[in-house]
């Protein structure tokens, strides 16, 4: 079974950053598009940036231009540099791969004070 371990999210003011990390195992992780999730209280959880095996990124548009993901395939980790976080950034964190396993991590929460 897949796992995926994510880590590094904490309370920051709005405008301020911080950088998630997630450790994956037991998966083909090179060849494998990945990408964080969130979700909100009261709301699905979503897709806000994907990065495939190549390199090549994708993101949502309300943290375009703000997050920045990245991986390193010879540690088989995936991060997400979050800068200028809003409130409405809060929300708990997860990473997975595109389309999603069928197994989540148990996410990162990250709370953006204003």
């Amino acid at each position: 079974q897949v796992q995926l371990v994510e880590s590094g999210g904490g309370l920051v003011q709005a405008g301020g950053s911080l950088r998630l990390s997630c450790a994956a195992s037991r998966i083909i992780f090179s060849i494998t598009r990945m990408g964080w999730y969130r979700q909100a209280p009261g709301k699905q959880r979503e897709l806000v940036a994907d990065i495939t095996a190549a390199g090549s990124t994708n993101y949502a548009d309300s943290v375009k231009a703000r997050f920045t993901i990245s991986r390193d395939n010879a540690k088989n980790t995936v991060d997400l540099q979050m800068n200028s976080l809003k409130p409405e950034d809060t929300a708990v964190y997860y990473c997975n791969g595109v389309p999603y396993f069928g197994s989540w991590g148990q996410g990162t929460q990250v709370t953006v004070s204003s």
